[in-house]
């Protein structure tokens, strides 16, 4: 028996994921525009990397709050009270290494091996592949995609639920598809969870990233404090920090003390130094986030138009986040596609078929670039289509 074949076998399926393949395979070529990632070209602003700094220099090097240094925490509550009209306190923020520790945390509180995590589909990876790795087996609900847009049945996720179902998971607007639910569909959403006991936990990372004149709407606008809902977010959108790996899960302070143990059990808290930077994020970068709003927006018009002319693409005008998820006529295989467009017109875009069930066929591109590349961007790939 090989040493792999003694690793345990949730470990062992973990996917590699479509779009590293893709990244690893083009990305020191000459040239090449990269769109495959989810992240802006910005480096992190020097108000937010000289906070940092400022504390690094200060010598804050050492063990810290598990959850948070109090200065962080209040500012995410300030963000809150700004952005979505809430009033939360500084206990029911944890900080956590990147959105993914937050997810993970998440799992870990509300489902085990052998459950079911229902998700919507396509859907950024990670989510399904955190609940494999922990044994909680990932089910997706297909969105629908129509001439109005990609929607959400919520009668499909009602017959996706069965007796092992622990949790919702909900990633709003969303990766890939820029799909955005309406307070309707949230509401309809929560009473499901409410009538099953499912916990609900909220990925809203791209909540101001949304083309629609205001914030995405919100399980905060519609839920009560004793709902089962935990929201998962991070620094690396709203502020161009995606490398930092900082973020942050909202819960109810009762449950606060558990949210602790488990990132003393994991991470043993985010470096000091580097939450000075978030502080400085929350309370200097409103106006940051707004140029970078703007300009995905305007990047967004001009990849459809480009790749609308060619007559030969079917995508849905994403409302909110800042990624395209599009299918090209005769395109048959999704993978081979994107590695033939890094060869032939040195653009990366990552294959639909990294994004689970209901990807296939499609391209995802990450359109929050210099509004001069995305133009590059867009013609070379319009030729590309163009010669298929």
């Amino acid at each position: 028996m090989s040493l792999i074949d003694a690793v345990r076998i949730e470990a062992r399926s973990a996917p590699m994921s479509g779009i590293e393949a893709v990244a690893n395979y083009g990305r020191d070529r000459a040239g090449l525009i990269p769109l495959w990632s989810g992240e802006g070209d910005m480096p992190t602003p020097a108000f937010i990397s000289d906070a940092a700094a400022r504390g690094l220099a200060n010598g804050e090097t050492f063990y810290t709050w598990q959850a948070g240094i109090p200065e962080l925490r209040e500012a995410i509550a300030r963000y809150y009270q700004r952005h979505f009209g809430k009033s939360f306190g500084a206990n029911e923020f944890i900080v956590t290494v990147g959105g993914m520790q937050a997810i993970t945390m998440a799992l870990q509180v509300t489902a085990g091996a052998g459950d079911e995590a229902v998700y919507l589909a396509p859907a950024w990876p990670n989510f399904a592949g955190a609940a494999g790795v922990a044994g909680v087996r990932p089910v997706p609900v297909l969105l629908d995609m129509t001439d109005n847009g990609w929607s959400c049945d919520v009668e499909k996720i009602a017959a996706a639920i069965t007796p092992r179902s622990k949790v919702i998971f909900v990633n709003t607007p969303s990766n890939p598809t820029g799909w955005t639910a309406d307070r309707g569909t949230l509401q309809a959403i929560l009473d499901l969870a409410r009538k099953h006991d499912l916990w609900i936990i909220a990925d809203e990372i791209y909540a101001l990233f949304h083309y629609g004149g205001s914030r995405a709407a919100s399980f905060m606008d519609i839920m009560v404090a004793e709902d089962k809902v935990l929201f998962v977010n991070t620094f690396s959108k709203n502020w161009a920090m995606t490398g930092w790996r900082v973020g942050w899960l909202k819960t109810h302070p009762s449950l606060s003390r558990t949210f602790e143990n488990l990132v003393q059990y994991s991470s043993s808290g985010v470096a000091q130094f580097m939450q000075r930077g978030g502080i400085a994020a929350l309370n200097e970068g409103d106006t940051f986030i707004a140029s970078q709003v703007e300009r995905a927006h305007k990047a967004r018009d001009i990849v459809c138009k480009i790749l609308g002319e060619t007559g030969k693409v079917r995508f849905s005008v994403p409302p909110g986040a800042f990624y395209l998820f599009f299918a090209v006529d005769g395109m048959k295989d999704a993978e081979a596609a994107a590695f033939d467009i890094v060869d032939k017109v040195a653009v990366g875009v990552a294959p639909g078929t990294a994004f689970s069930a209901g990807g296939e066929g499609f391209l995802r591109l990450c359109f929050h670039r210099r509004l001069d590349q995305i133009e590059e961007a867009s013609h070379r790939l319009a030729k590309w289509i163009k010669d298929q």
